[in-house]
């Protein structure tokens, strides 16, 4: 281990998902989620990556408050543990495999890694929160855009027959090791998105950008069995008119509103072809 590391801190004042894409996108270091705070600790130097964030607000018209440091290297992996809490969502208890489970919830371990979702950010526990209150055992489940596997571990842990799908090939290498962790296994997983598929599901969840939901959303309605259930999240208030536009054919059957951050859910009212 090296005596010293690197410490990269990011306060965007908006666009905090795409800030949080950008990053997966050009560093394979973790990176660290708290309270809408990017932190990414890495033993290389960070001064690329520093410019590529800078080119990149100035692209936004945003603004980014960036803070950077070389710190001694001690007990980094300690504080970095302290800093990633358990979460409770309903029935579901989100923890590190270091943190213990909680009795009487159903567990759902899920460590800090490259792909985004651990039950801390808005749109995921909102996406928890619909599954624990909608998903039923023996459903057939596709979760589109499954970046840790978050979502659809916690439908299998339902006793849901779970797909899984992402455009980034890390994330479904992820995911793999999180159902592992987990105990429970999906029925099949591929690199891409909907289109790549023509089976039906009674579930459909898709927690990403609302530009992708848009773009999207004929053929995550094409994935909806009859009566089918689609969960998406993802969403700015600022956006929710544009994106719930695209699904005006659906029931809508809930809205879950977290700070400035919006998951819809809505039920199929016929087959589509």
């Amino acid at each position: 281990m090296s005596k010293y590391y690197f410490e990269l801190t990011l306060k965007p004042d908006t666009n905090y998902d795409l800030f949080l894409d950008l990053l997966n996108s050009i560093t394979t270091d973790a990176i660290e989620e708290l309270d809408e705070t990017l932190i990414i600790r890495s033993e290389e130097e960070l001064d690329e990556l520093i410019f590529g964030i800078e080119e990149f607000t100035k692209a936004l018209n945003t603004k980014c408050e960036i803070n950077y440091e070389k710190k001694e290297n001690i007990d980094w992996i300690k504080e970095y543990q302290k800093s990633v809490k358990a979460v409770e969502v309903g029935n579901f208890f989100i923890r590190p495999s270091w943190e213990e489970k909680k009795d009487g919830k159903i567990d759902i371990i899920i460590n800090p890694a490259l792909s985004f979702g651990s039950g801390h950010h808005e749109t995921t526990s909102s996406c928890i929160e619909a599954i624990d209150e909608f998903v039923n055992s023996n459903q057939t489940v596709l979760d589109v855009g499954t970046g840790s596997g978050i979502l659809a571990i916690a439908a299998a842990k339902k006793g849901c027959i779970v797909d899984i799908c992402d455009t980034d090939e890390v994330c479904v290498v992820d995911t793999k090791s999180n159902f592992d962790l987990n105990g429970v296994t999906f029925n099949d997983s591929w690199v891409g998105s909907t289109n790549k598929t023509t089976k039906k599901y009674d579930v459909v969840i898709a927690n990403i950008v609302a530009d992708v939901l848009v773009m999207i959303a004929s053929d995550l309605k094409n994935c909806l069995n009859e009566n089918g259930m689609l969960i998406i999240s993802g969403i700015l208030d600022k956006h929710i008119n544009r994106v719930l536009s695209k699904f005006n054919d659906l029931e809508q059957i809930k809205l879950i509103h977290k700070n400035e951050w919006i998951s819809v859910v809505f039920k199929n009212k016929k087959e589509f072809s």
